[in-house]
């Protein structure tokens, strides 16, 4: 429940802040996955997007200039997943980093001995649990659409199952969802699609699903909104799950995007 001063709030923020028509129209048109999102929908994705940049700071790094644009295109992504969610879902953390393009982290991992190895390696995001989230704009810009590969999607899905603690594919789940449902279900897919990268089956899924479970409730997140049709086809639980999370069916949306075009 949104309590009245958050409601107030919301409200002042919405009449002092309103993103410019121009831009607002200039980045939709730029995502077709969002095709189908009725005239409610849309106002809603404009509302949220206002409330993320109000409260979001999203600043460049190595001589990065960020315009107006570019922020309206990150957060509008931010907040497609929690459409039919709330801005509250995204309350704990301040910050959106962004690098013109992939950028090094330092990584620390466990061998099967336990040895404790470092390393680095290339990435186009980061979340931080009640930290930052940090984008490549060269990722952000040119999202992989066949693929089904967007990193503002990818690590937002991170921040939401962060709100468990750290991310382990098990974010909160609505009192109307089966917990022990979820986990059975990603459990057996996650298993599944570990065997069927090992054995060379191609699906059209990122492998880096492959990782852990949290990297597998992310990737399969950017599955669900820029290519549904494919989770439906080898993963339809995984798919069904998913609808009840994020309360959206992408599948239905942009199929009557498509008969729309007919």
């Amino acid at each position: 429940m949104i309590w009245f001063p958050e409601k107030w709030r919301r409200r002042r923020i919405l009449k002092r802040a309103p993103i410019a028509e121009s831009i607002w129209q200039a980045v939709i048109a730029q995502l077709p996955f969002l095709q189908g999102l009725t005239a409610g929908e849309l106002e809603r994705l404009r509302q949220w997007t206002t409330i993320f940049l109000h409260d979001k700071k999203i600043h460049g790094v190595q001589d990065l200039v960020m315009t107006e644009t570019m922020r309206v295109m990150i957060a509008v992504q931010a907040c497609l997943l929690i459409l039919y969610l709330d801005p509250e879902y995204y309350d704990d953390w301040m910050e959106v980093i962004v690098y013109p393009g992939r950028f090094i982290l330092d990584r620390a991992y466990r061998d099967e001995a336990g040895v404790v190895h470092s390393g680095q390696v290339v990435a186009s995001g980061e979340a931080w649990l009640a930290g930052p989230m940090i984008l490549s704009w060269e990722d952000v810009a040119h999202p992989r659409y066949a693929a089904g590969h967007n990193v503002v999607i990818h690590e937002c899905a991170h921040k939401l199952d962060m709100l468990n603690g750290s991310a382990n594919g098990y974010p909160p789940l609505h009192s109307s969802m089966k917990p022990h449902i979820w986990a059975e279900i990603f459990s057996q897919a996650y298993t599944t699609f570990c065997e069927q990268v090992e054995q060379g089956t191609a699906t059209g899924i990122n492998p880096y699903a492959t990782t852990n479970p949290a990297e597998f409730f992310a990737v399969f997140s950017e599955v669900f909104f820029m290519q549904p049709q494919l989770l439906i086809q080898h993963f339809p639980k995984v798919y069904a799950q998913l609808t009840l999370y994020y309360r959206q069916d992408p599948a239905v949306r942009l199929k009557c995007a498509m008969d729309d075009q007919v």
